[in-house]
């Protein structure tokens, strides 16, 4: 006989398997996306993987500009980037002395990044694997930084997911650090070759799972571009965000946000820095 308790249960772990299902098959959809030509795109947009080693080692502080402030001295740090593509923000890091790991789903992007970290002459290690599915995470241990940057929210269904492995990696008091695409701009600008504008049918609470060019597209030769698959995405609010990033016993210490450049009336990125706080208290009585 079923009890009050386990037919309540039944719609909350419906819910749970619906978005696993979601998750699994966003995850599918954006693996075989990054793994078609990704080496392609990166070499004709950096440059060969020796050029793009050049270009790190000469100037290895520019390409973690908004970060170093946050971050303190790297030399020594242990530091993993969570889809961390290419290595153009932890290979600098190394070359600063952090103890640098990234995971990524892409073959291509680790080929093109272990490719420009030996030519940089660094010590980086690759994690080639799903983010939420990382194999040897237990020999991991935990790090005194997470970063992760540009683009890749929008890759999960459930933030609950990830921001559960950010907490779970992170050494006691370590640091958080996450800059991405802001939320009004993701959802409610609109680039029409004349400026940046509202979109006209631009909806900020808009929950959908929806299909996008992989970010790469402009890199590949148009007569390339048929081979390149779609990318899932689900774009967040501001709230959303906030609140399972809050749900984690992540304490907020920095948000900062970016004019965009094209129109600095309007908002394009933002920064957020949020350190785990061990405390025995729950966050609700």
């Amino acid at each position: 006989m079923k009890t009050r308790n386990d037919a309540a249960a039944v719609p909350i772990y419906c819910g749970f398997m619906r978005g696993v299902w979601m998750q699994e098959k966003q995850t599918e959809a954006n693996k075989l996306a990054w793994n078609t030509k990704a080496y392609d795109a990166w070499m004709n947009h950096f440059g060969t993987p020796i050029e793009q080693a050049e270009k790190l080692r000469k100037d290895p502080k520019y390409p973690l500009r908004r970060w170093l402030k946050y971050m303190g001295e790297p030399k020594g740090a242990r530091i993993i980037n969570l889809l961390g593509s290419t290595g153009s923000k932890a290979i600098p890091l190394a070359i600063l002395g952090a103890e640098v790991t990234i995971v990524d789903i892409s073959e291509e992007n680790m080929r093109y990044a272990m490719e420009v970290s030996k030519a940089a002459r660094v010590k980086v290690k690759y994690i080639n694997a799903d983010v939420l599915n990382i194999p040897i995470e237990e020999q991991l241990g935990n790090f005194d930084i997470v970063l992760m940057e540009f683009g890749i929210l929008h890759y999960f269904s459930d933030l609950k997911l990830i921001f559960t492995v950010v907490a779970r990696i992170l050494k006691p008091n370590g640091r958080f650090i996450l800059t991405d695409f802001h939320p009004f701009a993701h959802k409610l600008l609109s680039d029409t070759g004349n400026g940046i504008v509202l979109r006209e049918n631009g909806d900020y609470f808009d929950t959908e799972l929806r299909e996008d060019d992989i970010a790469y597209t402009s890199f590949i030769p148009e007569h390339n571009r048929s081979e390149l698959h779609k990318v899932l995405l689900r774009k967040w609010t501001f709230g959303e965000m906030l609140t399972a990033i809050a749900e984690q016993g992540l304490y907020l210490r920095i948000l900062e946000e970016e004019p965009h450049p094209q129109n600095n009336k309007f908002p394009a990125y933002y920064t957020l820095v949020a350190d785990k706080i061990e405390a025995n208290t729950p966050l609700f009585p």
